[in-house]
């Protein structure tokens, strides 16, 4: 009978071990930089790199942090005044490749696409700027493509990646890295999951809303 116990506590400790997931390179790209730094400090203290563009990639590298380019990985630069910027099969795939599917891992070496296990977004601000009364070409500018498809990628893959949809996550993470260090449970990932679905549900919402309006 002990032996039988101590065989199932010990299946069940792989089990949760198996759903562990260690964060070694998180992509960061997001609109507000404001509560960005203890975030930050502490991914940089746990042995995190950074992988971001444009003006976060300079708000990182202000604070003292190496920051790898997308430009560098995807080989392509930021285009059409920022419109395309992290859409690239190197960034999707990174973030969407199953680590447990043989074929996907087999594809990611093939094609030289870096693991992605944490994805920081914080949209352009649609309702804000709607709000203001700017113009429609303006509105128009702040709908965000790049930022929410990462959203909707890290979300699907909540298995192997960690999705922070919003600056209002920021602490969520933070409290969890203070306690676990740079690795997060299956629950903490299907968490942020079902949290990222509800800001993209908001924001389209939103964006339907001006349309139809």
């Amino acid at each position: 009978m002990l032996f039988r116990n101590f065989a199932v506590l010990t299946l069940i400790a792989s089990i949760k071990m198996a759903d562990t997931k260690q964060i070694k390179t998180a992509l960061i790209s997001v609109f507000h930089k404001d509560g960005l730094d203890d975030l930050l400090a502490k991914l940089h203290a746990e042995g995190v790199k950074f992988l971001s563009t444009g003006g976060t990639q300079k708000f990182i590298e202000s604070l003292g942090y190496e920051c790898q380019t997308v430009e560098s990985v995807t080989s392509y630069p930021s285009i059409l005044g920022g419109r395309v910027k992290t859409l690239h099969p190197k960034i999707f795939g990174g973030i969407l490749a199953r680590r447990a599917n043989e074929g996907d891992v087999a594809q990611m070496g093939e094609y030289e696409i870096p693991a992605i296990d944490l994805v920081i977004v914080d949209l352009y601000p649609f309702e804000q700027t709607v709000a203001s009364g700017a113009s429609s070409d303006d509105i128009i500018e702040k709908i965000d493509i790049g930022g929410i498809s990462l959203i909707r990628a890290g979300a699907k893959n909540f298995k192997d990646v960690v999705i922070i949809p919003s600056k209002a996550e920021y602490s969520v993470l933070l409290d969890i890295l203070n306690k676990k260090g740079a690795q997060t449970d299956i629950e903490d990932r299907k968490m942020f999951a079902a949290r990222a679905f509800g800001v993209s549900s908001h924001y389209d919402t939103a964006i339907h809303s001006w349309f139809v309006k």
